[in-house]
């Protein structure tokens, strides 16, 4: 029985399979291309997610933990804390945290080594994400380029056939046309979409990792609840995140 459903769903399949390649031809090669941006475009996404979940990156509690620690007078013990948390911002915290329990570091010099620290976290954060922007911005004009391509060639069919003009030739031409047209924009929405969210997330993260850096910095850790955006409370490090 299971044999004769997967022998009846295939006609459907390679029906489904046909009819994609016809449009993929239709296209032309600009619609090959875009047809690559949107592969590319999704193994992105999924590559950023995993990595986002992996590393935890939405994860503020160890920040909130390990400034408890430090308020009770347990440094050791907030350090032992950030070890285990795989966000790449715990190990800014934990350099902060070592440099401002040792009195022999500068303080000038340990402000400047975290805000490079977290700096370069945040750049191996963001890689692809320029890539992503990149698609989200070409993948519409790469339609638009289709379109106009698919246009010229509509109106030199008509030419072709001088007075006997058929409307089928040239409203087959068109809707072919735009048929780049609607691919870019396909694929440029969930990019840009994409992009924007996961930069969202990095920014989030950042703020929350200045404010606890400065409040480490300038011994204010009383408050444990981590805000998702920087106060003017809190005063900013002298050099900041480059983001």
């Amino acid at each position: 029985m299971d044999q004769n459903i997967v022998t009846s769903s295939l006609p459907m399949w390679q029906e489904n399979l046909q009819q994609f390649q016809q449009l993929l031809a239709a296209g032309g090669p600009v619609l090959y291309v875009i047809a690559g941006l949107s592969v590319l475009t999704l193994a992105i996404i999924l590559l950023k997610l995993v990595q986002f979940g992996f590393l935890g990156l939405g994860n503020r509690t160890f920040i909130d933990a390990a400034l408890a620690a430090l308020n009770a007078g347990e440094p050791y013990r907030a350090l032992s804390g950030l070890a285990r948390v795989r966000n790449p911002f715990a190990r800014t915290l934990e350099r902060a945290i070592r440099g401002q329990q040792d009195s022999a570091v500068d303080r000038r010099d340990l402000e400047e080594g975290v805000a490079r620290d977290g700096a370069a976290r945040v750049v191996s954060l963001r890689s692809y994400l320029r890539l992503l922007e990149l698609i989200a911005t070409v993948s519409p004009l790469l339609g638009l380029l289709g379109t106009v391509l698919g246009m010229i060639d509509a109106f030199q069919a008509l030419e072709a056939v001088g007075s006997r003009v058929n409307p089928a030739i040239l409203s087959g031409g068109i809707w072919v046309a735009l048929l780049t047209t609607a691919a870019g924009l396909i694929v440029a929405i969930p990019a840009a979409a994409a992009h924007n969210i996961l930069e969202g997330n990095i920014e989030r993260a950042v703020h929350s990792l200045e404010d606890a850096v400065t409040r480490i910095m300038v011994g204010s850790v009383h408050e444990t609840t981590t805000p998702e955006f920087p106060s003017q409370e809190y005063p900013r490090l002298p050099v900041e995140l480059a983001y």
